[in-house]
């Protein structure tokens, strides 16, 4: 497309090109293109002709283990979409082309540091009714109201981070007495997942759903319960078989933890929660080789304090974010900048989403919740029916309802049972979208060719970068469709079909599922 718009006093005229520039992000831009010509004399002329189909990825093979680094390779749309998609729950659309425009470093601090308060952007959710969600007291409404703030939230890796400590720190509604409490202790691991790792752990071991979940509110002197004191240990702090602690260790710390007790209501369940000195364990104990008359802050900060507890918690967080282990020199980095910056969570993370092996490394499969959320964001979609729940809990994982105290399983999300799952989010998230085949008031274009369906599906979801087998498999379909029409009232029909298809099978593809 040609256009003369303009001349200059020196006899120079001014044409503007429009053209399509693919930079193999999985997205066509198009662009213009201004050149000037002296006199009368005209340029070729440059069509664009249709939009074409975008570069199909052609990733390569994920390196191995990098030394500890700042990656310094290219950060374009790809790259930014990865961060979005594991410190965030996935790019609204234009955010990774956004993100990619500051540079990695600015990228990931614009995510990790951001400014002023989060704000939640778009309708209030409601359940299928229209009705405002009850999430202290209806099941399945409190999945809701935190998906919600995943999906609408303008600081989605605050959001992320809580999600990441709620399975650190595993507490389900099936050991609780309120919902309001498991809401409560969101709270609380929302306001510390990105500071001091000491505070966020004081906070929970006293936080009235890990009471109960662990029977932290049933141990006195008279009668120590272990539960705590293990998981403590075992899960939230130095892990299992390393040499961190003994059987005796846990039965020392169970006796510094005790103290805590609450009150039952018929009507509210557990309420009043407090420490009541008469009920802790004020003789001495033997904790790690040192001997003291510890009480239930001790017991958390000798955990803390403990000389292997940094290394698991570098490894844990990084396992959060990067399916390989690190290698020897990223680990004692990470692991020296955790405990010179007074165990703060964020600059390690920062340093994890900054790292070479973030952006070179392995794909990750995305936890149901983060794919759900995803999808949504991708289509701007808001909460409007309670189907979101046990479409979650179909796909292996409730929010507040972890399995058991060891939380998710991050290695078995995809099976024969829980894809299904995945496939019906996808079908719930077009509902909205889903074309009519036989709707004679709005009949679907009847001479639409392949490369303009693909194109239409595609900019549905904000361009998400296919792979390159799996592009040509939808072409394939797409050519399929338009060669079984035969007669006319085929035409419009069979291409709103098509597009249906398209849509489902780009949603539910591995390019989907995966980060």
């Amino acid at each position: 497309m040609r256009k003369a718009y303009g001349a200059s006093s020196r006899g120079l005229k001014t044409y503007r090109f429009v053209r399509w520039v693919d930079r193999g992000e999985g997205v066509v831009h198009r662009e213009t293109k201004v050149i000037r010509v002296k006199g009368s004399r005209r340029p070729p002329r440059r069509d664009p002709g249709p939009r074409p189909l975008p570069k199909a990825q052609r990733p390569s093979k994920p390196l191995v283990p990098q030394p500890f680094g700042v990656y310094r390779g290219a950060f374009g749309r790809l790259e930014a979409t990865r961060l979005l998609n594991r410190a965030g729950f996935g790019p609204s659309p234009g955010q990774a082309e956004k993100l990619a425009r500051m540079g990695m470093k600015r990228a990931v601090l614009s995510l990790t540091r951001p400014r002023g308060k989060a704000k939640l952007i778009g309708p209030a959710p409601v359940d299928s009714d229209g009705l405002p969600l009850a999430p202290a007291d209806s099941w399945g409404h409190d999945h809701l109201w935190w998906l919600d703030r995943m999906v609408r939230t303008d600081q989605p890796f605050g959001e992320r981070m809580a999600f990441i400590f709620h399975d650190w720190f595993a507490t389900s509604n099936e050991g609780v007495s309120q919902q309001q409490q498991m809401l409560d202790q969101y709270a609380t691991i929302r306001s510390h997942a990105t500071g001091s790792f000491d505070r966020l752990l004081l906070s929970l071991t006293k936080d009235p759903a890990m009471l109960q979940w662990l029977s932290g509110g049933d141990s006195t002197r008279f009668s120590p319960n272990e539960n705590y004191a293990r998981e403590m240990m075992e899960l939230f702090s130095l892990g299992a078989d390393r040499g961190a602690y003994t059987e005796d260790d846990i039965r020392e710390a169970a006796r510094a933890l005790t103290g805590w007790t609450y009150d039952w209501d018929d009507d509210q369940g557990t309420i009043n929660f407090r420490f009541d000195p008469e009920l802790h364990d004020t003789d001495s104990k033997k904790i790690f080789g040192k001997r003291g008359n510890w009480n239930w802050t001790d017991a958390c900060r000798l955990c803390y304090e403990h000389p292997l507890h940094a290394s698991f918690f570098v490894a844990k967080l990084w396992s959060c974010f990067i399916p390989t282990a690190p290698s020897p020199s990223t680990k004692a980095a990470l692991m020296k900048k955790y405990l010179s910056g007074g165990r703060q969570i964020r600059p390690v993370v920062e340093a994890i989403l900054m790292h070479p092996d973030f952006y070179r490394g392995a794909a990750m499969v995305k936890p149901p919740v983060v794919f759900a959320a995803g999808l949504m964001r991708s289509l701007k979609l808001t909460i409007k029916t309670e189907d979101w729940t046990w479409l979650s809990t179909s796909a292996g994982q409730q929010l507040f309802y972890p399995p058991n105290v060891s939380g998710w399983d991050d290695e078995r999300w995809l099976d024969t049972s829980t894809t299904r799952a995945r496939w019906l989010m996808v079908t719930t998230a077009l509902q909205d979208r889903h074309f009519d085949a036989w709707d004679d008031q709005k009949p679907y274009p009847k001479d639409e060719p392949t490369r303009d369906a693909l194109n239409r599906a595609l900019a549905t979801f904000g361009w998400p970068a296919l792979r390159a087998e799996h592009q040509q498999e939808l072409v394939s379909l797409s050519d399929r469709v338009a060669g079984r029409i035969t007669d006319d009232w085929q035409q419009g029909p069979y291409r709103a079909l098509r597009q249906n298809a398209l849509l489902q099978l780009i949603a539910v593809s591995p390019d989907m599922q995966l980060s």
